[in-house]
């Protein structure tokens, strides 16, 4: 994103890496789920993930999205919160982290 203060195009976050707040390697990003509705960013599509954070999460797809209201900060790289280190643990369906 700029740091002027200006907005940037969302394409600009496509390969971005992303990390959690604790600097573990979750992924790359690959694509943003939008909500037109809202002109809102939803949800990151991130790729390249680290299996290690997810375990079996990841085994038979491509990637996982995470919601944006996860993202703590956008700059070089991108961090979110280290509640998705804890998905991986889980066994909630419930959860809002989902594989794509």
């Amino acid at each position: 994103m700029s740091t002027d203060g200006e907005p940037a195009e969302i394409t600009s976050l496509v390969g971005h890496d992303v990390y959690s707040n604790n600097g573990v390697y979750v992924g790359e990003i690959e694509d943003v789920q939008l909500n037109l509705d809202q002109e809102a960013v939803t949800a990151l599509a991130v790729t390249n993930v680290n299996t290690e954070v997810l375990g079996g999460l990841t085994a038979d797809s491509r990637g996982i999205l995470v919601p944006y209201r996860w993202v703590r900060a956008v700059g070089d790289i991108v961090i979110v919160n280290e509640v998705v280190e804890r998905v991986a643990g889980e066994e909630d369906e419930g959860e809002e982290e989902a594989t794509v």
